[in-house]
């Protein structure tokens, strides 16, 4: 690296790593401390030899920058009183009879959001059970969705993840026009589709493209009612080795080309991955000049269609 560095608990830190840690500090200071220190570890790629978060030297990171006046953190929380169980056992899981036959013939197909948590883990166990990356948990502003065909009885056909944005992407950061002053204050407007799952035995022509279209507008909604503003861009990778993409193109989301195979917040390239095509979907005509000007973007501009 030809930047300076800074060693800190065993690690090298680069100046842009640490305000990249400050920022989810004060991003995200409705989490818990545990919970702020596992976003860092996937956000910087700070995991120890077996794959697994140093989310203990995190902590002890935090709480070094927050002694020297650099960071406030939230109040230490007590012990969990109860198990934090996040999968479920149920009958709804199992594979169910094939479904086919067209959008038109399901309709209304609807994207709703899950809020209790009886649903959240049921939302988790389809994910873990049937998505080819399984269930993780989801750290910062996030929002699970479940497909829906509301015809006779209401029949959940897939699910949904919206989450925290890739933190450096150069094709996305050049096709946008943004510095790094302008990213690292703006970042949060950026929102990725993280999963999203039409459950195997759902055969239904082009559901994924209309639940991808619902599904942007109803974000724009449950993230200004639950974080107090709206993104004006959505963002997604597909793992070449696996898709296409054929969905989120049907869906109008616009290519911009591929990854270099690396993890979504590795700098220093030291887990290669397979390289994933980026999708971004704009939600906000004039999205590029909210992200991009000096003032911080609104809450409801006009929308893109």
């Amino acid at each position: 690296m030809n930047q300076e560095t800074q060693l800190l608990v065993g690690r090298e830190f680069s100046e842009k790593e640490l305000e990249d840690l400050k920022y989810i500090v004060r991003q995200f200071s409705h989490l818990s401390r545990n919970e702020l220190a596992k976003t860092i570890c996937e956000g910087l790629g700070w995991v120890a030899p077996n794959g697994k978060y140093k989310a203990l030297s995190c902590l002890q990171l935090l709480e070094r920058l927050e002694a020297s006046g650099e960071i406030t953190l939230p109040p230490k929380r007590g012990p969990a009183t109860r198990s934090q169980n996040h999968f479920t056992e149920s009958v709804e899981l199992e594979a169910q009879a094939i479904l086919r036959g067209t959008v038109a013939e399901h309709a209304p197909i609807t994207v709703e959001a899950v809020l209790e948590q009886a649903e959240m883990r049921l939302w988790n166990s389809y994910i873990e059970r049937y998505h080819m990356l399984g269930y993780k948990r989801p750290f910062g502003a996030h929002q699970r969705y479940f497909i829906y065909s509301d015809t006779e009885f209401k029949q959940r056909l897939g699910c949904l993840l919206f989450s925290a944005s890739a933190w450096a992407l150069k094709e996305r950061d050049t096709w946008i026009g943004w510095d790094k002053k302008a990213r690292s204050q703006r970042l949060h407007f950026v929102v990725n589709n993280t999963r999203f799952l039409i459950f195997p035995w759902v055969k239904i022509k082009n559901l994924a493209s209309k639940a991808l279209s619902l599904a942007s507008r109803q974000v724009c909604i449950d993230w200004q009612e639950r974080y107090g503003f709206a993104p004006v861009l959505l963002e997604t990778f597909v793992d070449t080795a696996h898709y296409t993409g054929t969905c989120y193109k049907a869906a109008n989301w616009i290519d911009l080309g591929l990854t270099a195979g690396r993890g979504r917040m590795d700098r220093y390239n030291e887990h290669a991955l397979s390289r994933k095509r980026i999708f971004v979907y704009p939600l906000q005509k004039d999205f590029k000049q909210q992200l991009c000007s000096l003032s911080a973007p609104n809450s409801g501009g006009e929308r893109h269609e």
